[in-house]
């Protein structure tokens, strides 16, 4: 099995900034995607941005400019800085992994979510 755990949501200022981070654990081989998806009360859940294991990152449009995806493929750890928050980024954050397991088999991991308020 594989685990994903997330850290660092909150209550923030409009304009200001967080970082969310996600540590994935277990029975991993490798990951290929990670990513970060967040759903809004009464809305879909929806791609915020995804990196792949070499790195090429894409951005939902309303974010591109202000959130940045990071990772460090030695630590199976994801990070998603976040600046220049606005109320409508007001969502829980999940934490998604694409993992080929020891056994090979590959599976799509969430995290249990943390919640983001942009609100003064």
């Amino acid at each position: 099995q594989v685990q994903l755990v997330e850290s660092g949501g909150g209550l923030v200022q409009p304009g200001g900034s967080l970082r969310l981070s996600c540590a994935a654990s277990g029975s991993i081989f490798t990951i290929n995607a990670m990513g970060w998806y967040r759903q809004a009360p009464g809305k879909q859940r929806e791609l915020v941005a995804r990196i792949t294991i070499g790195g090429s990152t894409n951005y939902t449009d309303s974010v591109k400019g202000r959130f940045t995806i990071s990772r460090d493929n030695a630590k199976n750890t994801v990070s998603l800085q976040m600046n220049s928050l606005k109320p409508e980024d007001t969502a829980v954050y999940y934490c998604n992994a694409n993992v080929r397991d020891r056994n090979l088999r590959r599976g799509d991991y969430w995290g249990q979510g943390t919640q983001v308020t942009v609100s003064s």
